[in-house]
């Protein structure tokens, strides 16, 4: 069996963590750098289950091969769980970190300590032809703190606090970060479903 999959993304950084992550099961992991044919995908769901699944059929179907697709945010309670499905584009340019922290810590000005909780989400969909899509999901709670710490990570990494580790995510290593975030607890959940569904 050809152990390849394709994840759907363009941001080194996911990327990064799903090689750290796969390379363990040997998988050889794929991006859409490899394939640039592939356009920017609309991602015009509700929620992170429906973007993800949009992401993921539409590049399965090009390439008639696996993928596994994710979609993920941070969800501030203070904020009616904002930015959620928007995290990557909450200042309005994509992607664009230090202008989405801006904004998060904008919007928490008068926020106290204790009202900061906040959860990353991450939602996992794997599709393949003739498959029906297998779907999975993972959290980790915090807070969002006043300043940035940590140089590690992207996206809100310096601002999500853990309280049991008592660092932020940017201050984690990868490999820290490999064994308690969203992302890793929807890839164990994952691991679990993933020889049937093989």
């Amino acid at each position: 069996m050809d152990k390849t999959i394709v994840i759907a993304t363009n941001n080194k950084g996911k990327a990064k963590e799903f090689k750290s992550l796969f390379n363990d099961y040997g998988y050889k992991v794929k991006t859409l750098h490899d394939f640039p044919e592939i356009g920017e995908i609309p991602e015009t769901g509700n929620t992170f289950a429906e973007n993800a699944l949009q992401k993921a059929s539409a590049i399965s179907r090009e390439l008639n091969t696996i993928v596994l697709a994710d979609d993920s945010g941070l969800e501030v309670e203070a904020l009616n769980n904002e930015p959620g499905i928007y995290s990557a584009r909450y200042a309005g340019e994509h992607g664009n970190d230090q202008k989405n922290n801006e904004k998060l810590l904008k919007e928490l000005k008068n926020v106290p300590k204790e009202e900061r909780k906040a959860n990353f989400h991450c939602t996992l969909v794997l599709v393949g032809p003739g498959r029906d899509p297998l779907f999975v999901e993972g959290n980790i709670n915090g807070f969002i703190l006043f300043s940035p710490k940590g140089e590690n990570g992207f996206g809100y990494d310096p601002l999500f606090y853990i309280p049991s580790l008592e660092k932020s995510m940017g201050e984690l290593t990868e490999a820290e970060k490999n064994k308690i975030s969203h992302r890793a607890k929807a890839i164990k959940q994952l691991e679990n479903h993933l020889d049937k569904w093989l």
